[in-house]
């Protein structure tokens, strides 16, 4: 069986957990590489997820010949830079959500990947949550009528000391936003997968409790290409955590508690029932199986630049002076 030869980039807490050990184990995938700024702890990540090598300059990952794909795993600033290099260096890539600073990084990053015929995806993982399939089989049923409003709640708690290996998530300059940004930019992709193109936003930012550079708290309100609306809350600064979607339609609704459990609550005319569906025990392990398997069949990834492309420009409307350069 061919495999794809895998470089990481980035070390940090999301690919120790999850990218490392699917590069791993995945039976299309060969862990190759890896680069870390300090050359001691790449060497015992490597040896510890059973890369080959290790490197403490990404750019010298990137110009392994034994290595086919590159996955970026390093704070968003980074993003643009590291791919555009990799495709130049005939590595397809597979990017961290959020895609990159802005739309005109997104731009640049699809640019040589297409000159460099290269493919390009983005980590927005929950595309391949089975309830995800789920809620979209029954909206495309019609089983709970037309489409009207729909509620996403993304409520984590974070206020790092400055010594945290997080903590760069509170820098404008690193991060690009506060939790909008951070894991709203997955909700966006999950709305925009379940109910279509997001024609019209409205949103408002705020620090409601902390005093940092990127706001702790946020709201977006969006209109739909079928007319549905839409209403995404996240914040950092609320103690309860929340991770819940709601859909409301004329004949019906679907109710989530918790989107990374896979719980489903749907409610009809005819009655009530629930059902389950939870994510991979690896929630990386089916995007990374379907990268490898979209270059290795030579087509397009589930989840590509160009979703991570339209996430970015949503982005940009509900922080538009922030991208207003």
């Amino acid at each position: 069986m061919k495999k794809l030869r895998w470089g990481l980039i980035g070390c940090g807490d999301i690919a120790q957990k999850r990218i490392a050990p699917a590069l791993r184990d995945l039976v299309s995938c060969e862990f190759v590489a890896v680069s870390r700024a300090r050359a001691d702890l790449a060497e015992s990540f490597a040896k510890r997820f059973g890369a080959r090598k290790s490197y403490a300059d990404w750019k010298e990952l990137l110009r392994d010949d034994e290595i086919d794909a590159a996955y970026i795993a390093t704070p968003v600033h980074l993003h643009a830079k590291q791919t555009i290099a990799a495709a130049e260096t005939g590595k397809h890539v597979l990017c961290e959500k959020p895609m990159a600073m802005n739309v005109s990084e997104c731009d640049r990053m699809i640019a040589a990947c297409r000159s460099n015929h290269v493919k390009l995806g983005v980590a927005y993982y929950r595309h391949f949550y089975p309830l995800i399939a789920r809620l979209k089989s029954v909206i495309k049923a019609g089983e709970i009528g037309a489409p009207v409003l729909i509620l996403i709640n993304a409520f984590e708690w974070f206020n790092p000391p400055t010594d945290h290996p997080r903590s760069w998530l509170l820098d404008k300059d690193l991060a690009g936003g506060g939790p909008m940004f951070d894991f709203g930019c997955h909700r966006i992709e999950v709305l925009s997968n379940l109910l279509g193109p997001i024609t019209e936003v409205r949103a408002m930012t705020a620090n409601v409790l902390f005093d940092r550079e990127v706001e702790d708290t946020a709201t977006a309100l969006f209109r739909f290409e079928g007319s549905a609306c839409g209403v995404l809350s996240v914040s950092h600064a609320a103690l309860e955590p929340k991770d819940t979607i709601e859909i409301f339609g004329s004949l019906g609704s679907l109710h989530v508690s918790v989107l990374n459990k896979g719980n489903l609550r749907l409610v009809t005319k005819q009655g009530e029932r629930s059902e389950s569906h939870p994510p991979a025990a690896n929630v990386h392990a089916p995007l990374i199986e379907d990268f490898t398997d979209a270059v290795l069949a030579d087509r397009e990834p589930a989840v590509s630049g160009e979703t991570g492309r339209a996430v970015a420009m949503i982005e940009e409307e509900i922080y538009p002076t922030a991208f207003a350069r």
